[in-house]
Parts: structure tokens; C-alpha cells; sequence
């Protein structure tokens, strides 16, 4: 049942969302059955978490990383509980924007929480519902920067909380997702998200289709 879990990764303004929406409608489309969700905001509990910590204004110090990270990991434990891992019964393909990576990237690398910790508090949540392939959608933060700037003019949007943070936090992000894509090459592709989108999405789509050859 894993290898119908993928997990959408990367830093803000990488584009993630935008392909875990254009593949879960392209997969759709080919009477495959899918499930769209998120992290956190995929359960009741995440979405109030999310409304908590993420939005716009939130107090970066309203408690500390490794509260944030218990809490995130919270959410992740009544996620794959309730929506993962019966989805993934029924036999449908869990697209998922963020997961477990998120946590050792974020509150590990940008917040400064030790990994060891958090890999074990991961480990508890998820139990064997793991990703089968996580996409990594990286870019320099310098262009993750831009592209977030681009859309708040866009949309006259206030960042949330992690998009406003300093650029040395995302830099560590970054660096974070980077190590964990060399320590696991065989779950984690990274996808140069510099390219048009259209670019972006065949990669996508071909990543997808290996999976699903290397699993039927």
C-alpha cells in the first residue's frame, strides 16, 4: 500500500502545491483513484494547528520549536490514522504537500530542534505508513524569496508565518532537505523547480510513471 504514498516536499515558493494539484487532476483524468491532502491541514486537528501557527500575523514565539514540533508530529499521527492510512486500504493514491521531511526540515533545520529527536517523534506518528516517493522541489532561496514576493503583489496576500522568516532560516531548510535527498536517493527525486512549470510537471509525471511500473 506504500507505494501509492507519495509526498510533495520543498522550501516556500518552490511550487509543490501547485504540482500535487496538477498531478492528482492528470491522474483524475486517467480514472485512477486519488486522495489530496496536506500537512498540517489534512484533519480537524491540523487545520486549527495550521490556523494557529502558519497564518498570517501568527506569533513565531506564541511557543517554542520543540512545542511546535510536538505538535506538528501530533497532527501527523492523527493524520495517517484517519486519512492516510485508510485512504491507502481503499486502494486510492495519497498525494500529500508535506510530511515527515517537513518537520526535520523546518523545526530541525530552521528551528534548531536536534534531528535524532525528531526522527524518533516521526517514527511513533507514522509507524509503517511511509512515503513510497517524496518529490523535492528545490531552488536557491534567493528565487524562493522572489517568487513568494511575486505572489503576495499578486494576490495582495500577507506571508504567513515561515515565509517570513529570515532568509538564513530557509537557507538551512534548504540545506536540510538537500541532506536528507542525498542519505535517501531511492524515496527522495529532487526536481529542479527553477524551470517553467510545464518542464516541471513532465518531470513529475515520469517520476510517477516509474513508480507505477516498478510496483504493478
Amino acid at each position: 500500500m506504500a507505494a501509492r504514498f507519495i509526498t510533495f516536499e520543498g522550501v516556500e515558493g518552490s511550487g509543490k502545491s501547485t504540482q500535487l494539484a496538477r498531478l492528482d487532476a492528470h491522474l483524475r483524468a486517467r480514472g485512477l483513484p486519488t486522495l489530496a491532502t496536506r500537512e498540517p491541514g489534512g484533519t480537524p486537528l491540523g487545520h486549527a494547528l495550521r490556523e494557529a501557527l502558519l497564518a498570517p500575523g501568527a506569533d513565531a514565539r506564541a511557543c517554542s520549536p520543540l512545542t511546535e514540533a510536538l505538535l506538528m508530529v501530533a497532527d501527523r499521527h492523527e493524520h495517517v490514522a484517519r486519512v492516510i492510512a485508510p485512504a491507502l486500504a481503499a486502494g486510492r493514491i495519497v498525494l500529500c504537500d508535506r510530511h515527515a521531511d517537513s518537520t526535520l526540515a523546518y523545526q530541525g533545520g530552521g528551528s534548531g530542534v536536534a534531528l535524532e529527536t525528531l526522527r524518533a517523534l516521526n517514527a511513533i506518528a507514522v509507524g509503517e505508513t511511509r512515503p513510497a516517493l517524496t518529490l523535492l522541489f528545490d531552488l536557491p532561496v534567493e528565487a524562493a524569496l522572489a517568487r513568494m514576493a511575486a505572489r503576495a503583489g499578486r494576490v495582495g496576500a500577507a506571508p504567513d508565518r515561515f515565509e517570513a522568516e529570515t532568509v538564513a532560516f530557509h537557507a538551512r531548510v534548504r540545506r536540510v532537505y538537500l541532506e536528507l535527498a542525498s542519505a535517501e536517493p531511492g524515496r527522495i527525486v529532487v526536481i529542479d523547480a527553477l524551470r517553467p512549470v510545464d518542464e516541471v510537471f513532465s518531470d513529475v509525471q515520469r517520476r510517477f510513471d516509474e513508480l507505477l511500473a516498478a510496483t504493478s
